[in-house]
């Protein structure tokens, strides 16, 4: 094989063209069964799929293999545990071998697992007693039901929000006092 027909992100005239970024990731995963190789920089194909995305008006799908940006994105509790212990457990390549951010991909969510929650609990800054991880899960859960995403903003709300203890009612019985004016018999 001496070439690849091929285009970034796919795009080509009628049905589109085969992708260049998944055929160079093909080749760079699979080189026990595909012995070819290719000089193209793999890590500059995430900023060549936006650049391409931002001069031809498409946008990438988020769901793209590859340059997508939830290709590296995991909601499901068990695809989150397991890519906590260890990233190959679900991602074949690394998302740093493409371009992208490597920064965490738990998307937390209706869906998402308490050790994912706990984890971005404690990226944030947050060391949380296995109770408020209790109530920081639950309430991620029930925010998920109404929400496609948590986002970092409304983990620490809720947090906040554990953390702060409501005011307590008055007691019936109790005498109401009110200061009026300055204390100087105003």
């Amino acid at each position: 094989m001496r070439q690849v027909e091929c285009a970034v992100n796919g795009i080509g005239e009628r049905a589109g063209n085969a992708s260049l970024e998944e055929l160079v990731m093909a080749l760079r995963v699979r080189q026990d069964r595909l012995p070819y190789d290719t000089v193209i920089q793999s890590d500059a194909l995430f900023a060549t799929s936006q650049l391409l995305s931002q001069v031809t008006a498409e946008p990438v799908q988020a769901n793209k293999a590859i340059v997508g940006r939830n290709a590296f994105a995991h909601e499901a509790g068990i695809h989150q545990d397991g890519v906590l212990k260890d990233t190959r457990t679900y991602e074949i390549m690394r998302p740093e071998d493409v371009g992208q951010s490597a920064t965490s991909r738990l998307v937390l969510g209706r869906h998402s697992g308490r050790h994912a929650v706990q984890s971005r609990c404690e990226t944030l800054g947050f060391t949380l007693s296995i109770a408020e991880i209790d109530q920081v899960y639950r309430a991620v859960i029930s925010l998920g039901e109404h929400r496609k995403a948590i986002a970092d903003g409304d983990l620490r709300r809720i947090i906040d929000r554990i953390r702060t203890p409501a005011a307590a009612p008055a007691s019936p019985g109790a005498t109401h006092v009110e200061a009026i004016g300055y204390g100087h018999g105003v």
